[in-house]
């Protein structure tokens, strides 16, 4: 891949493109030190990725990647060295289209070899999603209280790459008074689970946590998944988390809480299958279907990677396949006054 650094530290630029070329197929094309030189470089120079370091003391990463987003749109990788101390930051600039985050805390220590091996990672992941079968440029688009009374409806998300931004959409349209209780399986580093809630929060309006063991599903209740075990129901309607299966790609799994959905829930659910790299989810929802629960998949159009969606759609899996601006209303209009879904 052809490769943009955006970072005002000169030392640090040194040793995140030293981290880029330790894999001979990437190489860093140019650097930048601020948002305007930024955006110049991507018009003249197109990358098919650009990294932009937060944060910095001279760059805003929310300011670099909308100007990046709304003129040269490309993938954009946020890289942090703090362990998401700084969640809100990152999750403003993913709300405005960065794909993806990776901690990188050995970079500012010095370790180039544990930095450039949690790198390098990550870009694999990115290159498969940014380059379609011949090898060449994949557009990216851009995304554009908690009650007490318990529970007999539930709706299940899963997301991943796309999908912060993807996630503000839906909940900043569900009202406070939501007669459902909402869990959502993102794919992102457990360390960066409590800035997104806190940012969700701030977008949405909202009380969204990180998911505890034995949490109890309420009404109005909204759950996200956070630590580097999956995430399931056990028992009725309390949650938890399980090192099992010990062999899954993501971690926390899609299809694995989906599954336990399946398994354990005694009401009515509504599956959705956003944004996201890979199939994970999608066995899941085709679950759901299967036992006569309510789903839906993002469309092409809307989704930052339609990857998870496809996958969704290809097995049959989805009842709906919609736009993300058209999701919450169907949500709201399936948890109707008599507490029914509906599926065609």
């Amino acid at each position: 891949m052809r490769i943009g650094i955006v970072c005002d530290q000169p030392a640090m630029t040194a040793r995140l493109r030293g981290a880029v070329v330790q894999a001979p197929e990437h190489q860093v094309t140019w650097t930048a030190t601020s948002s305007r030189e930024a955006v110049d470089r991507c018009g003249s120079h197109a990358p098919d990725l650009v990294l932009v370091v937060v944060p910095s003391a001279g760059i805003d990463g929310t300011d670099a990647t909308q100007r990046i987003m709304g003129t040269t749109p490309c993938a954009i990788l946020l890289v942090t060295m703090d362990g998401g101390a700084h969640g809100g930051p990152i999750f403003e600039a993913m709300g405005h289209g960065a794909l993806d985050v990776v901690d990188l805390p050995a970079l500012g220590s010095g370790a180039p070899q544990r930095s450039a091996a949690l790198l390098q990672k990550k870009l694999t992941t990115i290159a498969r999603v940014i380059r379609d079968r011949n090898g060449t440029r994949t557009p990216l688009r851009n995304a554009h209280k908690t009650a007490s009374a318990r529970c007999d409806r539930l709706i299940a998300i899963g997301a991943s790459a796309g999908g912060p931004a993807a996630l503000a959409v839906i909940l900043a349209a569900v009202p406070k008074d939501f007669p459902a209780a909402i869990v959502i399986v993102q794919h992102v580093d457990a360390k960066f689970t409590a800035g997104m809630t806190e940012w969700l929060t701030s977008q949405t309006g909202l009380c969204v946590r990180v998911a505890q063991e034995g949490d109890r599903l309420v009404r109005g209740s909204v759950f996200m998944a956070g630590t580097s075990n999956h995430l399931i129901l056990k028992g009725k309607d309390r949650l938890a988390y399980t090192p099992e299966p010990l062999d899954y790609l993501y971690k926390p799994s899609v299809d694995v809480f989906f599954e336990s959905v399946c398994r354990k829930w005694q009401y009515e659910a509504v599956g959705v299958l956003l944004t996201g790299i890979g199939k994970d989810g999608a066995r899941g929802l085709k679950l759901l279907r299967d036992r006569g629960h309510h789903t839906i998949a993002q469309d092409e159009a809307t989704s930052s990677v339609y990857g998870m969606p496809k996958a969704a759609v290809a097995l049959d899996a989805a009842v709906d396949i919609l736009p993300i601006r058209r999701i919450a209303r169907r949500l709201i209009d399936l948890m109707d006054k008599h507490g029914k879904t509906t599926t065609p």
